[in-house]
């Protein structure tokens, strides 16, 4: 994984969209089961990241385990060069997915 961009509003592993999980975990429906809600919520997480040096910004997880039907899949694991994780309305999901077409 070269890159991870996470948008979460509300997550202990978010740091100014960088992902500081060691693995993080992506379910069949492309759900990211590693996020853990702040105890503080979103205000904290803004707290945390106004006071954070981007010098110890850590880089993506090395490893993204995924169960989702998906192009980048490879036995369980993300083989895509970037990936971009974020707020949807009912959870926090890999936008990156990509379905494979049927043949």
């Amino acid at each position: 994984m070269m890159q991870l961009k996470c948008t979460t509003s509300n997550c202990q592993h978010n740091l100014k969209c960088h992902c500081n999980a060691g693995v993080i975990s992506v379910t069949d429906r492309a759900v990211c089961d590693s996020k853990i809600k702040r105890a503080g919520g979103a205000l904290e997480q803004t707290f945390k990241e106004l006071e954070a040096s981007d010098e110890f910004l850590s880089d993506a997880p090395s490893v993204v385990q995924c169960t989702a039907e998906c192009v980048y899949n490879e036995n369980k694991r993300c083989k895509a060069t970037s990936i971009l994780v974020r707020d949807t309305m009912m959870s926090t999901k890999c936008v990156t997915r990509i379905k494979p077409t049927n043949k």
